[in-house]
């Protein structure tokens, strides 16, 4: 799925579109710990945290990150939303937790991923 079509999908508010809005989100990352974040996240990810500071979009830059994906309901503050505009960096924002919002997008991106997995709303428990 590129960049694009997560920002079209309707699933999470657009905040701020970047450069390359045609790459491809190759996996997803939830950190809210930079130091981690700038040794880990995978170039091409789509990044889910609630961290909305400037040192966030530096990270999301060092680590080639393909967006960055405020969750929580948090907010880039006003120099970081400038940044991201300046250095053409995408931001998308829900108030989902973290792993709500990375699971919906991993969803998207793995479509086949729960294909074999027991529905509870079909009645079977994954216990049985």
């Amino acid at each position: 799925m590129s960049i694009q079509e997560l920002w079209d999908s309707g699933l999470l508010k657009p905040v701020n579109e970047g450069d390359d809005m045609d790459r491809e989100i190759t996996k997803l990352f939830c950190c809210d710990l930079l130091s981690i974040a700038m040794s880990k996240a995978p170039a091409g990810c789509a990044w889910v945290t609630v961290m909305g500071n400037m040192n966030t979009l530096a990270v999301a830059s060092l680590s080639d990150a393909a967006c960055v994906i405020m969750a929580e309901g948090a907010h880039l503050d006003p120099a970081a939303l400038n940044k991201a505009k300046q250095q053409g960096i995408t931001v998308m924002e829900t108030g989902l937790p973290i792993f709500d919002a990375a699971l919906l997008i991993y969803k998207r991106l793995n479509p086949d991923a729960f294909a074999d997995a027991n529905d509870p709303a079909d009645g079977e428990s994954q216990a049985d």
